[in-house]
């Protein structure tokens, strides 16, 4: 099994190329199922969960191509199976976006109960009833979701819980539906915005894209397109807070700047100095003091949960103390042990940590748990004194292409062992 030694107390400097967003492109690649014709999805980053969905796919018979240029060629000509199973599922949640596309265009679906991070509960109700008010029928039965339907039917959904997936198959699904779909409640992540501007280049009548109110009129059929992805906020801000917690500088290039609203005004409070363009970000704390910062999780354009750990490394050693509430998931605070491997001062209560800053941590042997645990404990080993070894590494690689690549481009010490 693979590992990283991180030699830290070394303040990065450099630029970085931010990749295509992992939570924007999973289901545009569910979304290929919709069309009638081939469509390229470009700006895809090389990860572990893109692989496994496009398994998934290729595994029900859909002809899927990648070529060098990171760009990935589905054609459904091929298709031969509505049937995601478990064995593929299993390692990635993000599987059952396949459920709303495969019900919309070919009127069934068997997918497997998903998999991924021991992060916390993420229930499939939601996408379930939301199907169900379409008029599919659902039954779940000896671990399968199956689902079946002549022709989906628009419907009022209202979200009982803003859920970026289950707004995603159930907008996937409305598409295709006779009639006129709203989504209450739903989901304004970029990436859910992502996903319907797709969908519109393929064809589909989508309007509300942005706010938690979509209106979808349902069209006959959709056509391939020719769609980049837009990038990855989360790498952009675990880039950014590397600079942070070495007291060095990064500048982000290819970088999303509106969807970081919520983390650049946190890195404000914690002391760095930001400038932004129209595609880059550079973060600047040299000769800067890192200051502690209250965090609270919630769905966009809040605080988002996917850069609560890379935060909570950064109050490990920043002066004060700052105050971490988890509110999306119930198990996201795992990575809190492993920080006190290193000498963080933190008191966990719930959903809830309290960090004191301590004038430096020290390196030790720690294990990720999930994929932000894994960038929470890399940051951390870069500030700390001595070597760090993280195991359990294939979370990183789920969700950050070339990882230690990049870290080394902007001067740290990071090695990948077996």
């Amino acid at each position: 099994m693979q590992k990283f030694e991180i030699q830290g107390g070394i303040s990065v400097d450099g630029e970085v190329t931010i990749s295509g967003a992992k939570n924007a492109v999973l289901p545009i690649l569910a979304a290929g199922i919709l069309a009638t014709t081939p469509m390229t999805i470009r700006n895809v980053p090389r990860l572990k969960d893109v692989k496994t969905l496009s398994a998934v796919l290729a595994g029900m018979g859909i002809t899927v191509d990648t070529n060098d240029d990171n760009d990935i060629s589905i054609d459904n000509d091929t298709l031969n199976s509505c049937c995601a199973p478990y064995d593929l599922v299993r390692t990635m949640r993000a599987s059952i976006l396949v459920l709303g596309p495969l019900v919309a265009r070919y009127g069934e679906a068997e997918v497997s109960l998903p998999g991924g991070c021991a992060i916390g509960s993420r229930p499939v109700n939601l996408h379930i009833s939301g199907l169900e008010a379409m008029g599919a029928e659902v039954t779940v039965h000896e671990g399968y979701i199956r689902a079946k339907a002549k022709r989906l039917k628009g419907a009022l959904i209202n979200m009982e819980l803003v859920s970026v997936t289950g707004t995603e198959n159930l907008l996937m699904a409305a598409v295709l539906a006779e009639g006129t779909t709203t989504i209450e409640n739903a989901a304004r992540e970029p990436e859910v915005s992502d996903l319907a501007h797709c969908l519109i280049a393929m064809g589909a009548k989508i309007t509300g894209i942005g706010t938690d109110t979509l209106v979808i009129d349902g069209v006959e059929a959709l056509q391939g397109c020719d769609y980049s992805v837009l990038p990855d906020r989360i790498e952009t801000g675990t880039y950014l807070a590397a600079a942070a917690i070495t007291g060095g500088r990064v500048k982000t290039l290819k970088a999303d700047v509106q969807g970081l609203d919520a983390v650049l005004q946190k890195f404000k409070e914690a002391g760095a100095k930001l400038s932004t363009g129209k595609d880059w970000i550079e973060l600047d704390m040299r000769g800067r003091t890192l200051k502690a910062v209250d965090i609270r999780t919630d769905p966009y354009p809040a605080f988002p949960t996917d850069m609560q750990a890379q935060f909570m490394a950064m109050n490990a050693v920043s002066q004060g103390i700052g105050v971490v509430v988890e509110t999306i998931f119930e198990n996201r605070m795992m990575h809190v042990a492993e920080l006190m491997r290193m000498g963080a001062n933190i008191r966990l209560e719930g959903n809830t940590a309290i960090v004191a800053g301590m004038p430096t941590l020290y390196g030790a042997p720690v294990m990720a748990t999930d994929l932000r645990a894994s960038a929470c404990l890399i940051l951390a080993a870069l500030a700390a004194e001595g070597k760090t070894t993280v195991n359990r590494i294939y979370h990183t690689d789920r969700g950050y292409e070339k990882i230690e690549q990049k870290l080394t481009g902007i001067g740290a010490n990071i090695v990948r062992v077996n």
